[in-house]
């Protein structure tokens, strides 16, 4: 599980935002710069630099909401950001990453987040001189004042769909789906995430969606709009639910009754599908690489209380082989996770298109192995959270070409509730970041359900 805390309402974009009072303290500023430097110069997730950062955990959880907002929101809007720092330079030229960083983040406040000009342009100062660059600083004051004055009657003349997402994936996005949509999927991918929810026990929802001020959204999932520290939240010390995106929490609902019954789910962790197995009674052998990531899955499922009905091995999926076929098979593949960047804005600066071609090779290779090893009149689930077809469409119809002894299952409206929209002609399901838009979008997602033939 990650994003185990959310922002506060006060902390989004302007659009949404009331004025706030300004958080003084450079700390946070400070925590945001060194881990724009971990994305953007040593290509580290954020969730991964989040988890390293001790300077980020010795926070206090206001700061801590604010670092996380800034950092993301500069990430976001970067595309936007860079076009305005380069028009109110005089001489748009190269600067030290630092100072490219500083800039971001004295921008993204000014253009984007409720916070006082002044506070956003003087602590941008500080950080430069905590960065041990005294010569930058009238730099940086000059251009940041120049941003307050102009930046927002420039940042209305920008295309926030085209700077904001990186031109060899619009164009992906442009051939899969067409301009329109493409630059639907742009544009949901400026919003913040909502928290979506699991729970352990879908007899108590009426329970948690009361106690929790949450909606129901997707087959089983439950909605919270409001912002918060998650782990301060009732039921969630006591295993009661844990953070799941609605879009994810759907496959593991399409395999019927699991009661009693042995499922694989293969590059399981950090494990809320896993969970979700388990809470239906399923015994789950799970498969992840990552011994580590397997760690991170068996806190949550200790938590859940359900670490009793999880077997694990910290194997390569596409390498193991059980000594009885299974019956059911999970496989959320490896992929570009083009249809998290709401949540993971970091996505867009450290995939490529070599990138993609390589996780097509390895679902391809998953997939096949996945059939290979699944017991006659079996069911294998196959999803992604890319938004490609070419990891998603394309890669189970090449699939089913070249193997005669598979079908697809429709899915059904049934099984996914009001997410049904997203349910294609073929049966398959591909959500988009933009629909269910007015409950808060959902997370970009293709599932499809294949039967091995008896």
């Amino acid at each position: 599980m990650t994003n185990t805390e959310t922002p506060p309402e006060l902390f989004q974009d302007h659009d949404t935002a009331p004025d706030v009072p300004v958080i003084e303290m450079l700390a946070a500023r400070k925590v945001a710069l060194d881990l724009l430097h971990s994305v953007l110069q040593q290509k580290q997730a954020l969730d991964h630099a989040l988890d390293r950062s001790d300077e980020f955990h010795a926070l206090p959880s206001r700061d801590k909401a604010f670092c996380r907002m800034l950092t993301a929101t500069t990430l976001r809007r970067m595309g936007q950001i860079d076009a305005i720092i380069d028009k109110a330079a005089d001489r748009p030229g190269r600067t030290s990453p630092v100072i490219s960083s500083i800039l971001r983040i004295g921008a993204a406040q000014i253009l984007f987040m409720a916070v006082a000009d002044h506070a956003a342009v003087d602590t941008a100062v500080r950080l430069t001189e905590a960065a041990g660059m005294q010569k930058q600083k009238g730099f940086i004051n000059a251009m940041l004042r120049t941003i307050t004055r102009s930046g927002k009657e420039w940042l209305e003349r920008t295309d926030e769909t085209r700077l904001n997402t990186p031109e060899w994936l619009l164009k992906i996005w442009i051939e899969d789906y067409g301009l329109r949509t493409a630059a639907k999927i742009a544009k949901a991918h400026l919003s913040e995430a909502p928290l979506d929810i699991s729970i352990r026990n879908a007899d108590e929802s009426d329970y948690w969606l009361k106690a929790l001020d949450a909606s129901r959204i997707g087959k089983s999932s439950m909605r919270r709009l409001s912002g918060g520290n998650i782990t301060e939240l009732e039921g969630f010390d006591d295993g009661r639910w844990w953070v799941q995106d609605a879009s994810a929490a759907l496959p593991a609902n399409l395999f019927g009754d699991l009661k009693g019954r042995t499922i694989v789910d293969m590059c399981a962790a950090p494990g809320g599908k896993t969970m979700q197995l388990a809470a239906q009674g399923a015994h789950v052998i799970a498969l992840d690489r990552s011994p580590k990531r397997l760690q991170k899955l068996h806190q949550n499922a200790a938590r859940m209380n359900l670490e009793d009905n999880i077997e694990t091995y910290a194997i390569d999926a596409a390498s193991w082989t059980p000594k009885t076929a299974p019956d059911f098979i999970l496989l959320d593949a490896p992929c570009s996770a083009t249809g998290t960047v709401r949540r993971h804005p970091d996505v867009l600066h450290l995939k490529s298109q070599q990138d993609i071609t390589h996780l097509t090779r390895v679902q391809t290779q998953l997939i096949a192995h996945a059939f290979d090893i699944l017991a006659p009149g079996g069911i294998l689930v196959y999803c992604t959270c890319s938004l490609q077809k070419s990891e998603g469409e394309d890669q189970i119809q090449s699939f089913l070409n070249r193997t005669p002894n598979a079908r697809k299952i429709a899915i059904t409206a049934p099984e996914v509730g009001d997410v049904c929209e997203s349910i294609t002609e073929d049966g398959d399901m591909r959500i988009l970041p933009y629909h269910r838009a007015t409950h808060g979008g959902m997370d970009g997602f293709y599932i499809a359900r294949i039967a091995k033939a008896s």
